[in-house]
């Protein structure tokens, strides 16, 4: 007598949206795209470029202050009404690529075009400058909406959270390396002409036209270009739906007028949204302007900014790897929660420092001339503070993406996504707008910092109240 051996089935890995799970280099390709994006948030918006643009090409840190507020602003309406426009399109014809790829090319020009901003040049006519910024931001954040929404076809939900937290962490790794080579390699001194490590500057770059701070744009474009290209070999894309892009265009401003007319069917996800929505205006806004306020208060140039961006992407890489290992296990909204906590710490600390000032009435000596980085007890404390910063933000935005993919409808994906981009663009302009007002209004850059704390905590109190789990969809 025969006896037969029954084999157990074989449990294949299924995505959170149904179908197989990406290949491994399909998974890390994705996650590139946040390695190939951080430099441009790195050299232009936070530590090189803006607060070159403020000090140096328009010459007035103050006024500089204002001006590149007015730029994020209005480059945050338009990402805030068309966003969303473009996920629900995105959903009805299936493919995000295509999407992505054309974000690409508009972005690289943009940013390859802050090569002009010579100095002081702002100081008769910034437009052209803020326009390039403007658009670089733009197409960067319509980028992000199609990366976003793929995450959840890749992973299952239950390893969603590490690969996100993973695109973090070597996102800030791929900011840091960045810096390190525009610091050791291309930002020279103007009394040596040397780098920091003794070198002449890669591509002749004179510093006495501050070369290095303007090839911050061309270096993140060519970055950027570089780094895209795995995702577009090896990170699978959804199906084509066949729907021509006129009938997308009908279809997805039905849909999304649909959506948005049911949101008080997704009650849950709105709060989120509206709660999301504020405390990543104020951390947006923190690491914008933090680098623009260290160059006024300090008078930080090029290097020293450098050496305290490649310090935060350390702290920054770390919060973030540590994020994604904490979403997994405690959830996205508790990670989120102790995140903006820590934001509001330390913006509250970082706005409490003067050049001569430490915690708002604390007197201490102000930096000397020609001193070496972070010697005084205000830059140290600010150092401290900016620390802080880096490791409360990388879980705060991996956990965001994170919570939306966990809560969105699986087959309105893109769609949730667009809204999700609209959430963080939506009052994105109130933030800096309310920055560029209070610097004008009071003439100070700390009034302009202050005013981020709000959106923080206002966020965080609306959190409290959501609830972590997936919507059905309609």
């Amino acid at each position: 007598m025969t006896t037969e051996t029954v084999s157990a089935p074989v449990s294949v890995p299924v995505s959170a949206t149904g179908g197989p799970v990406a290949s491994r280099a399909g998974q890390v390709s994705w996650a590139l795209f946040d390695w190939a994006n951080q430099p441009y948030f790195t050299l232009i918006t936070t530590f090189i470029f803006a607060p070159y643009f403020a000090a140096t090409y328009v010459g007035d840190p103050t006024l500089g202050q204002a001006l590149w507020g007015q730029t994020l602003g209005v480059a945050g309406l338009v990402i805030a009404f068309v966003s969303p426009i473009l996920g629900s399109i995105a959903d009805q014809t299936g493919r995000r690529k295509p999407w992505l790829f054309a974000c690409a090319v508009v972005f690289c020009l943009s940013a390859a075009a802050l090569w002009f901003a010579v100095p002081g040049a702002g100081a008769v006519n910034p437009l052209p400058i803020m326009v390039a910024a403007g658009m670089a931001a733009i197409a960067m954040e319509f980028a992000v909406v199609f990366n976003n929404a793929m995450l959840p076809s890749l992973v299952s939900s239950t390893r969603m959270g590490t690969l996100s937290g993973f695109g973090w962490g070597i996102g800030y790794v791929g900011g840091l390396v960045a810096l390190i080579l525009m610091l050791f390699f291309m930002a020279a001194s103007g009394e040596t002409g040397l780098t920091m490590i003794g070198t002449a500057p890669w591509f002749g770059l004179d510093p006495a036209l501050n070369e290095a701070d303007r090839f911050a744009g061309p270096m993140a474009a060519l970055w950027f270009a570089l780094f895209v290209i795995p995702l577009f070999v090896f990170t699978p894309d959804a199906a084509a739906t066949g729907v021509s892009p006129g009938r997308a265009v009908r279809q997805g401003l039905r849909k999304l007028k649909t959506t948005l007319g049911h949101l008080r069917r997704y009650r849950n996800v709105a709060l989120y949204l509206v709660s999301r929505m504020l405390y990543f205006d104020g951390l947006s806004a923190i690491f914008a302007f933090g680098g623009i306020y260290a160059a006024g208060i300090f008078g930080w140039e090029l290097m020293t900014l450098g050496l305290f961006g490649i310090i935060l992407s350390v702290f920054a890489a770390a919060g973030a790897f540590i994020g994604g290992w904490l979403d997994d296990r405690i959830g996205s909204k508790p990670t989120i929660l102790i995140a903006v906590a820590g934001l509001v710490v330390a913006t509250v600390g970082s706005a409490s420092i003067g050049p001569d000032t430490v915690f708002f009435v604390v007197p201490v000596a102000p930096p000397e001339v020609g001193a070496a980085p972070f010697s005084s007890v205000g830059e140290q404390i600010y150092l401290l503070f900016g620390i802080l910063i880096g490791m409360a933000g990388g879980p705060a935005q991996a956990a965001s993406r994170t919570l939306m993919a966990r809560m969105a409808p699986p087959s309105m994906m893109t769609e949730f996504f667009g809204l999700y981009a609209l959430s963080g663009k939506a009052t994105a302009f109130l933030a800096p707008l309310a920055i560029a007002w209070a610097t004008t209004a009071y003439a100070s850059q700390r009034a302009g910092l202050i005013v981020i704390v709000a959106f923080l905590v206002i966020g965080f109190m609306l959190l409290l109240g959501v609830r972590e789990r997936q919507e059905d969809a309609i």
